[in-house]
């Protein structure tokens, strides 16, 4: 089988190419102010009411003042850039070239492209002060549980985590609960870093709640890894 080259290559050669993404990004996003993080699916079509969902809640967002971040994909993404550009908010693409993700979206005001997911995640993480996952696969789950672990272990300033569908996530927290919370795996603490939501309305009242408790505003930069 064929390997694209870029996907063995050490990690000491990945390095240059990672902390020009970093800093490219840094400088691009520096002043877009609070931003909120949007992961879900790139396989969910505009049909789905998922795909309504995220673009509802990306419009609200952008009306309260934040700038939405996606990944630049189709679906879920794509949903929650067009939702923030057609209501003339700051919409942020972080593109990668992947099989589902051949092309960018077009409703992006920023767009920024990466090789590697590593800078490409820790973009999201560095310029964001609350995440909403949608429903999604491997690489929504794995952006979630990132943030998740960030901030259990203070790496990460905590903000705002949270999932909508709850008919989608409702095996999985179950399992959450029954599985690791009982072994000690984790702690109710931790279950307490997330929430679910359907309502687009109380997600961005959440929001606009923690960014006003927390002296948030659009003349101050994002929050930052620790």
């Amino acid at each position: 089988m064929n390997q694209d080259p870029n996907l063995i290559l050490p990690a000491v050669q990945q390095a240059p190419v990672i902390m020009s993404e970093l800093i490219t990004a840094a400088d691009a996003l520096s002043h877009i102010g609070p931003a909120v993080s949007v992961f879900g699916s790139a396989r969910i079509n505009s049909s789905s009411p998922y795909y309504a969902l995220s673009q509802d809640v990306g419009a609200r967002l952008a009306q309260a003042g934040f700038a939405v971040i996606a990944g630049g994909g189709p679906g879920i993404m794509e949903a929650a850039n067009k939702g923030a550009f057609e209501a003339n908010g700051t919409s942020v693409g972080l593109n990668i070239k992947l099989p589902s993700e051949k092309k960018n979206n077009p409703y992006q005001t920023v767009s920024l492209s990466f090789e590697y997911f590593n800078s490409r995640k820790t973009t999201f993480f560095m310029h964001s002060m609350a995440y909403v996952a949608l429903p999604g696969g491997f690489g929504t789950l794995d952006e979630l549980f990132e943030a998740l672990t960030l901030i259990q272990t203070g790496k990460l300033a905590k903000g705002p985590v949270i999932l909508m569908g709850s008919h989608f996530w409702q095996g999985l927290i179950e399992w959450v609960k029954a599985e690791l919370l009982p072994t000690d795996m984790i702690t109710q603490a931790h279950l307490d870093l997330f929430c679910v939501e359907d309502d687009p309305v109380k997600v961005v009242n959440m929001i606009e709640s923690f960014s006003s408790k927390h002296l948030i505003d659009a003349n101050r930069p994002s929050s930052l890894p620790k």
